[in-house]
């Protein structure tokens, strides 16, 4: 029993920790669902699925599954201080192991991708944190201070310290995550794993190229105007490529 309060103490502590919006105590232990799934299935379902009352976890896992929005599957393995935002819509699988220190926003899903019996759900590290709405599928690892940005899809590993965005998630890693991660911090925090700033890298990369052929052919047409005005001929062919607009094609991509 007073280790059961010193772990309450101590989740009542995380949500001040990362959540501005929390103000008393009092809110936090009635108001919070993550706080209240999170409780619910370490004393009760969580721990007689250990003890081999299989069918009765998952009838109070169910339970508790209605009373928060938050579905727990009883055999999921979670560390301390872990925080759930929000957390309506969150779904953890049976085999999913949640390391200490982790947040989730809600909309999650640490899910399969298999229907045969063993590792099936992901293994999270300590400190990694999961944007809203995003999925994470698979026995993939994603190491320790990771970061899942909102929406996104992953279903490979994910390295230690690296960002994951996209449809299928990509990794950023090195300077653009070290760029990104400093643009969060000077916002003083980013509440759904990414910065405002933060789009897909697949885009970033078609945006680069695109600005890159404008500036291409804008050098280009400088230079035949500066051949034309020596006496060159050049023809008259245009130089930049028919129906190439530029600004069009960003703004399609945004």
């Amino acid at each position: 029993m007073p280790l059961m309060f010193s772990r309450l103490r101590e989740d009542i502590a995380v949500v001040f920790d990362r959540d501005p919006a929390a103000r008393t105590k009092w809110e936090v232990l009635t108001c919070y669902p993550g706080l209240h799934a999170l409780v619910w299935h370490r004393t009760v379902p969580h721990r007689l699925w250990t003890w081999g009352l299989r069918w009765l976890a998952r009838w109070l896992a169910h339970w508790g599954r209605w009373l928060t929005g938050i579905e727990i599957h009883p055999g999921a393995t979670i560390g301390r201080r872990v925080f759930i935002d929000h957390g309506m819509g969150i779904v953890i699988g049976e085999t999913a192991e949640i390391g200490d220190d982790c947040t989730l926003y809600h909309g999650v899903t640490l899910g399969g991708t298999s229907w045969n019996a063993g590792k099936r759900h992901p293994t999270l590290g300590k400190g990694v944190v999961i944007g809203a709405g995003a999925k994470v599928l698979g026995p993939i690892l994603v190491g320790e201070g990771a970061k899942i940005g909102s929406n996104a899809v992953v279903v490979r590993d994910v390295p230690p310290g690296a960002t994951a965005v996209g449809i299928p998630a990509r990794i950023l890693v090195g300077e653009e995550a070290l760029r990104r991660e400093s643009h969060a911090t000077k916002m003083g925090f980013s509440a759904y794993a990414i910065a405002a700033d933060m789009n897909d890298p697949m885009v970033q990369a078609i945006h680069r190229l695109i600005d890159h052929a404008a500036a291409t052919d804008a050098r280009l047409e400088d230079l035949i105007a500066r051949l034309r005005k020596g006496g060159v001929e050049c023809g008259d062919d245009k130089a930049t490529a028919e129906g190439f607009d530029p600004q069009r094609l960003n703004q399609m991509i945004d």
